[in-house]
């Protein structure tokens, strides 16, 4: 492979060990990256590390120090702390199996790629990944990369094995924290029938092709207007900024009704056409045998709203 492996070791399951390799599966976006520069003279600003008293120095003088206490260190070299014995720098142990959806995606912090270290590592490798596959499961242990143990998941993808870093439980805020003042309420029927038809409109498979990164463009068309501008300040016009959206919905009805009437796919707005339909054709009977029933003509019935057809 071209890319060169994150991490190297074996997946240990029980008294089986299968030499891996590990490879990142994401990569950083396009992004513009900004430098601090003194204006006046137009010039980069640099940082130099200093010591009070003694000034700059040089970076094989630096080494890494705990602090005891203010102004008492225990010095640590790159060698001491590499040196640390630690049995998942080279081994991820599998200790147990779960079902997916028992961990929370709060968890979930990086996929990486695993694949066979080697031809004679391939064979107990898709028997892991099919038996993962077969029981849906997904395998915990933990492993020690760039300085530090994280817990990590596996589990099977395509012909290889995605492992996953996870966060340790103190790395995550409880959401009783921020959700507890919101009341636990049942929503009003029709305006749930509304939010759902809604969802349903504007369904459909996720495709990340579909989506960019909106901040860039318009940094780059920025900078590209100040190329022009010669060091004249720019803002945007006001008729370029897209208009706000109301913060307060006073009817909330009103809104989604609005939003449920206003554009759509075709599939998903023949779909909601045709529920519409049947419903309506389903309560047709009803509504004669009431007219019947109280012996009033079909032009004296009172008409239904719109809103509750299509709800």
């Amino acid at each position: 492979m071209a890319a060169r492996a994150y991490w190297q070791g074996q997946i240990r399951l029980a008294l089986v060990s299968i030499p891996v390799e590990i490879y990142a599966a994401t990569k950083s976006g396009a992004q513009i990256a900004f430098h601090q520069i003194h204006e006046p003279s137009g010039k980069r600003v640099r940082y130099e590390k200093i010591v009070p008293g003694l000034g700059p120095v040089k970076p094989e003088d630096i080494v890494k120090g705990y602090e005891l206490s203010k102004g008492d260190y225990v010095l640590l070299e790159p060698e001491e702390i590499d040196a640390v014995k630690l049995e998942s720098k080279k081994t991820l142990e599998l200790t147990r199996f779960v079902d997916a959806a028992d961990i929370d995606v709060l968890y979930y912090e990086r996929p990486y790629y695993v694949v066979p270290a080697d031809d004679l590592a391939e064979e107990a490798f898709i028997v892991l990944r099919e038996a993962l596959r077969r029981t849906k499961k997904v395998g915990l242990g933990q492993l020690a990369m760039r300085g530090r143990e994280y817990i990590v998941s596996l589990k099977p993808c395509g012909r290889g094995m995605i492992l996953e870093t996870l966060r340790y439980a103190d790395e995550v805020n409880r959401a009783q924290t921020y959700f507890r003042d919101i009341e636990d309420k049942v929503p009003d029927a029709d305006l749930l029938d509304l939010a759902e038809t809604l969802i349903e409109k504007k369904a459909g498979a996720f495709e990340p092709d579909s989506f960019h990164d909106r901040y860039v463009d318009a940094l780059e068309r920025l900078i590209e207007k100040k190329k022009k501008a010669k060091g004249r300040r720019i803002l945007e016009d006001e008729e370029d900024v897209p208009a706000q959206r109301g913060g307060n919905v006073i009817d909330l009805m009103a809104a989604l009704r609005k939003s449920v009437d206003s554009g759509g796919s075709g599939a998903s707005s023949s779909k909601r056409k045709g529920t519409a339909r049947k419903t309506s054709t389903a309560k047709a009977p009803a509504s004669k045998a009431g007219a019947s029933k109280a012996g009033t003509s079909k032009s004296s019935a009172k008409p239904k709203a719109p809103a509750r057809k299509r709800a």
